[in-house]
């Protein structure tokens, strides 16, 4: 029988990435003389990964980006960034315990990401968290990725884990859209990267601190969601 799961995002959800997000963003627009992205911007620029990222930089300045300029750009990014890790990077606050408690409660935990893989197996594992997890799913480990839901239905699946008894945990639209479409409850941290308000967003539940995502919380959540009647 296939085992309960928390997935849990990457950026801006297990890891405080934004000061290394920002490091490498910046030296890409050094290149061309584009003007820095600040702390704040940058965290509204996360979430799609780093083409998006350099896309909104160009576009919050009015700079045209041809694509040829924007895979350049995109392959230093990925070189800076790669090449720092785990630099500044560390978990949010309670991070560690919370994962442990859920899987002495017998939960899987995946991470479901549109980070690359190879960089976020890279990031998890300088930071000693790699072996948490069943699976670890990036942009680039199936055809589609967030906000399609087939990004974290195939994540279960590659985790062994039970997708009637899964909750998503995020920070921004993308995770909770992709999770609302796949039928699965989302939690989202107030404390990530997100550039709207997360009630608009309409989480199954909003925590402020990890202390808050306790076993209790996602087994009320995974029964609300099985009592719930098909759309």
């Amino acid at each position: 029988m296939a085992s309960p799961i928390i997935v849990f995002d990457l950026d801006g959800t297990l890891i405080d990435t934004a000061p290394d997000l920002l490091d490498s963003l910046n030296h890409c627009l050094r290149t061309v003389e584009m003007p820095e992205v600040s702390a704040d911007e940058v965290r509204r620029f996360v979430g799609f990964g780093s083409r998006v990222m350099i896309e909104r930089a160009f576009a919050a300045h009015k700079r045209a980006l041809t694509k040829e300029q924007l895979n350049e750009l995109q392959r230093l990014f990925l070189e800076d960034y790669s090449a720092r890790m785990p630099g500044r990077s560390r978990p949010f606050s309670g991070v560690l315990d919370t994962i442990s408690r859920f899987r002495k409660a017998g939960f899987l935990c995946a991470v479901c990401t549109n980070k690359f893989e190879g960089l976020s197996r890279k990031l998890l594992g300088a930071l000693e968290m790699a072996d948490s997890f069943a699976a670890i799913c990036g942009a680039d480990t199936f055809a589609h990725r967030k906000p399609d839901p087939r990004h974290l239905l195939d994540t279960i699946e590659l985790a062994g884990g039970d997708r009637e008894r899964a909750v998503m945990v995020g920070d921004s639209r993308t995770d909770i859209d992709t999770a609302k479409a796949a039928g699965i409850p989302v939690v989202a941290v107030e404390f990530g990267y997100t550039d709207r308000p997360l009630h608009e967003l309409e989480p199954s539940r909003v925590i402020s601190h990890f202390d808050e995502m306790t076993v209790e919380l996602a087994e009320t959540l995974i029964r609300s969601a099985a009592d719930k009647p098909a759309a």
